[in-house]
């Protein structure tokens, strides 16, 4: 009873609180957009690590004033922090398990895609191997002609964690250099063409 009630708790009280700490990093911090001033109005696939995601908001709306995307998040309860976190930015999820069931993660996906949605991805997620791609992009892009946006989060200053992503938190008063690549079109590759091409692309401003 006493887990149940710690957990609704936090579900009602940690995404507020998370959606202020992200808007006050964000706005303490000098911003660098290192990416291509516009995009296709076609659905589009961002991609980036899961340990570079919490900034991801503001790549989004520098592209589009408007939000029309989900973001593929884990079912579990870190999982349900994080979707309704994003809510308080305009952005929708997908809840499923890339381990326990791809196939319907991929349906679900495609169709959010041909439904005109932008989709937020983490190739990594949401257990890694860390800064490997999985099959899931790659199939998704194929199937649907989507093109892919790779980004990259690069704080000056920042607190990184103990976990399998060594997922980043900024500092304030540092700088927040957001990479994004031209879109990429993987729609006639390999899959392990793509595979590299995607992973090169995601550690192009790795220290």
């Amino acid at each position: 009873m006493l887990k149940k009630f710690s957990r609704s708790l936090a579900l009602l009280l940690v995404p507020f609180i998370g959606s202020l700490v992200i808007r006050f990093l964000y706005l303490t911090n000098k911003k660098n957009f290192h990416a291509p001033e516009s995009i296709t109005d076609e659905p589009v696939i961002f991609a980036c690590w899961h340990g570079e995601l919490l900034m991801l908001p503001y790549l989004y709306k520098y592209y589009r004033k408007k939000p029309h995307a989900k973001v593929l998040i884990s079912p579990h309860f870190d999982g349900e922090l994080i979707s309704r976190t994003i809510k308080y930015f305009g952005l929708g999820t997908l809840a499923g398990s890339s381990d326990k069931n791809p196939a319907r993660v991929l349906i679900q996906a495609i169709k959010t895609i041909k439904e005109g949605y932008d989709i937020g991805i983490t190739p990594d997620g949401p257990k890694g191997p860390r800064h490997e791609v999985a099959d899931g992009i790659i199939v998704m892009a194929q199937k649907t002609k989507a093109k892919i946006v790779l980004v990259e989060i690069k704080p000056t200053k920042f607190w990184q964690l103990n976990s399998w992503d060594k997922f980043t938190i900024p500092k304030p008063f540092g700088i927040l250099n957001y990479y994004a690549s031209p879109e990429i079109d993987i729609s006639g590759m390999e899959l392990e063409s793509a595979r590299k091409l995607l992973k090169e692309g995601l550690l192009k401003h790795e220290c």
